[in-house]
């Protein structure tokens, strides 16, 4: 995807002193990965469209559809390894909400194969430079145009980096929220500095809860996601008293809603999943990091049901971006949960994510390889402008950070529940 001779840097950064890299690789990313079938182009639009209530972007959806195919050959060359069939071919799940089985996986923790490959696949080129524990702390840009970042290095020093192309992957905001299955130091800095800098935003009041995550009374503890896949193979949702009460393959927020509800008739912090619907020897093979996390929490999920609880899953919203993934602002770009090219509308279809992030990125690829240098006429002389003192506080900042975005979280909502209530 990057020319040899094009220089890129990656800032991977948190305002924690942890490496999201090395969490990756630990955490488990239970995420799959659809892909399109010619004779199945119709349903997988419509099922995106439905889930996402209509108000998807059809164009972005078109492409992302259009482009899977694309996007797992480039995933199986770099060594992806896709679960496969008695015959040896793909093999396919369904998730809730689609219509058909579309879904490809690695066991339960396809994210985290398909993260693991490409980053292999990365620390082999020559022209890439790493900068790991290194937060991204503002964006450099004059007259709308981004030159680069101030970024704080592994040892506390703030520096400047110039870059004729710069790109926020700054992941969702789960770090808002009580139960959330991100990483708690995702609180949306690019949406904060968005605010700051004055680059479009979209839907940003778009926050997508999934259904089942594992209950955890610990606050700081990231909740454990209880896999979609889980409730397309036949898991049941229980309430307190043992009984069935919803159709477990609704949309998200759909299930969610009827979820919370259920908690409140039964005043209740959770409901119950039963996983011994599935065949003991199908849950082991199919979802066995699943069936392990339980075993570490007390449950043996072949002979008992477990609790669990709605949680902030995912970010609809975010940076508005074009369907190159270009944000308002000439030589910045945002990808994946980051960015908001309107794929998902108000919810987002199970396992599209993973397909929306790396089609759009590589799109963004594409059209930086073929722009032009930045056009400010003096970038070094912008960069050496920037006053390091207002980032010195790094509590404070992240504070405002946060802060900036909650507020202009609750600002969207309320004028939204205003026009629909008039």
């Amino acid at each position: 995807m990057w020319e040899a001779d094009v220089p890129v840097c990656i800032v991977h950064s948190s305002f924690r002193e942890t490496n999201r890299l090395q969490l990756s690789r630990r955490r488990m990313y239970q995420a799959a990965i659809p892909i399109w079938r010619r004779e199945d182009y119709e349903s997988y639009f419509e099922d995106t469209m439905k889930a996402g209530h209509y108000e998807n972007d059809k164009e972005s959806v078109d492409i992302m559809i259009r482009s899977s195919q694309d996007v797992i050959k480039d995933l199986l060359s770099y060594g992806v390894d896709f679960a496969r069939d008695e015959k040896g071919a793909l093999a396919f799940t369904r998730e809730g909400a689609h219509s058909d089985k579309r879904i490809l996986f690695h066991e339960d923790i396809t994210g985290q194969e398909i993260t693991s490959k490409l980053w292999a696949a990365v620390q082999k080129l020559p022209n890439v430079t790493i900068l790991e524990y290194t937060t991204m702390l503002d964006i450099v840009e004059q007259d709308n145009v981004c030159c680069g970042a101030v970024i704080r290095k592994a040892d506390g020093s703030i520096e400047t980096v110039q870059a004729d192309e710069t790109v926020w992957a700054c992941g969702g905001i789960g770090g808002l929220y009580r139960h959330s299955t991100n990483f708690r130091h995702l609180t949306g800095d690019a949406l904060a500095l968005s605010l700051i800098h004055n680059v479009k935003l979209k839907d940003i009041n778009y926050v997508q809860i999934h259904p089942t995550t594992f209950y955890s009374e610990d606050e700081e503890e990231r909740s454990f996601l209880i896999s979609e896949s889980v409730r397309g193979e036949g898991a049941k949702l229980y309430d307190k008293k043992g009984e069935r009460f919803v159709n477990e393959l609704l949309p998200r927020d759909l299930l969610t809603e009827a979820i919370y509800e259920q908690m409140e008739k039964d005043h209740t912090n959770h409901v119950w999943e039963d996983l011994r619907t599935i065949p003991e020897e199908e849950l082991k093979t199919h979802f066995p990091n699943i069936v392990e996390h339980c075993r570490k929490m007390g449950y043996d999920v072949t002979k008992e049901c477990i609790p669990v609880v709605p949680a902030q899953h995912y970010f609809m919203g975010g940076v508005w971006v074009d369907h190159e993934s270009h944000t308002s602002m000439e030589h910045l770009y945002a990808v994946g949960e980051t960015a908001c090219n309107g794929v998902h509308g108000r919810n987002r279809l199970a396992s599209n994510s993973l397909l929306e992030s790396l089609v759009f990125a590589k799109r963004a690829a594409k059209k930086m390889m073929r722009n032009e240098e930045c056009n400010l006429a003096d970038p070094d002389a912008v960069i050496a402008k920037v006053d390091f003192t207002e980032y010195e506080d790094e509590a404070a900042l992240q504070k405002r950070y946060k802060d900036a975005v909650r507020a202009a979280i609750r600002e969207t909502d309320r004028k939204m529940h205003t026009v629909k209530t008039a």
